[in-house]
């Protein structure tokens, strides 16, 4: 059983509902880190920084955060190390920012994404893996680049 977290604020609010619904349905044991009601909503903010301390722990190596675009909560998980957020508009991005980028937070705009697609995009983002279905030059120039971007990372968060 995959285990993932999921969150968003108020203008996510829907689309989380409607895609923890489906990965629900599909026996995916979900951390639902809010926000929990309409009526009392989380900034955020605070949504996408318990995510990435979520990741950064270990308790979860994927999520999903939603929020009005999207890219609020990917500015904010990627204040993290170890956290890559990417906001995602269509099917290819979510599948890309994986099998690219290891990507470890699907981040997806509430007002902009409709239901069918956002749950289209969760399970492609999740059932991908980095360098999946790419040609062995560009899986092994991917490896490589992944171990630059972290030392990239490590530079930057350890001044």
């Amino acid at each position: 059983m995959k285990k993932i977290f999921i969150g968003s604020d108020k203008s996510g609010f829907s689309l989380k509902e409607t895609v923890k619904a489906d990965l629900l349905a599909q026996n995916y044991e979900i951390e639902d880190i809010g926000t929990l009601d309409e009526e009392k909503p989380f900034p955020f903010f605070e949504i996408a920084e318990k995510g990435a301390k979520l990741i950064q722990a270990g308790t979860y190596k994927q999520g999903i955060l939603i929020c009005g675009t999207g890219m609020g909560m990917s500015i904010v998980a990627n204040k993290h190390e170890g956290v890559y957020g990417a906001a995602c508009e269509s099917v290819y991005t979510a599948e890309k920012a994986r099998a690219i980028n290891d990507a470890n937070i699907l981040c997806m705009g509430g007002w902009i994404i409709a239901p069918i697609l956002g749950t289209e995009m969760a399970n492609r983002f999740l059932s991908t893996s980095f360098t999946q279905n790419l040609e062995d030059w560009r899986a092994k120039n991917l490896e490589k680049a992944k171990v630059i971007v972290r030392d990239i990372e490590k530079k930057s968060f350890h001044k």
